[in-house]
């Protein structure tokens, strides 16, 4: 069985509105920011991202409030979970 990844200090929750192109994401972040998420190169290849998507961010150190990097997608069942434990206090997941 597969660990659900948890967030730590300074990362965010979010569920992906739309996709921009060229590996860039529109997100509604669980702290209530739309951040435009890049898709770094690592996750590019293996992970497929789709609209209404889970997606663990780390907001950058300069736009923190704006930009941010995709780290991890949650499965259905990961996302699921999450919200039955607490996790996503601002964001649902339909």
């Amino acid at each position: 069985l597969a660990r659900t990844r948890i967030p730590k200090e300074g990362e965010v929750l979010g569920v992906v509105e739309l996709m921009l192109g060229s590996d860039k994401l529109r997100v509604r972040c669980d702290d209530g920011k739309e951040r435009i998420v890049r898709i770094p190169g690592k996750l590019r290849k293996r992970v497929w991202i789709r609209v209404g998507d889970l997606v663990l961010l780390q907001p950058w150190k300069v736009m923190s409030d704006r930009r941010a990097d995709v780290i991890w997608r949650y499965t259905q069942t990961q996302a699921r979970w999450l919200e039955k434990k607490g996790y996503l206090k601002n964001i649902s997941l339909s």
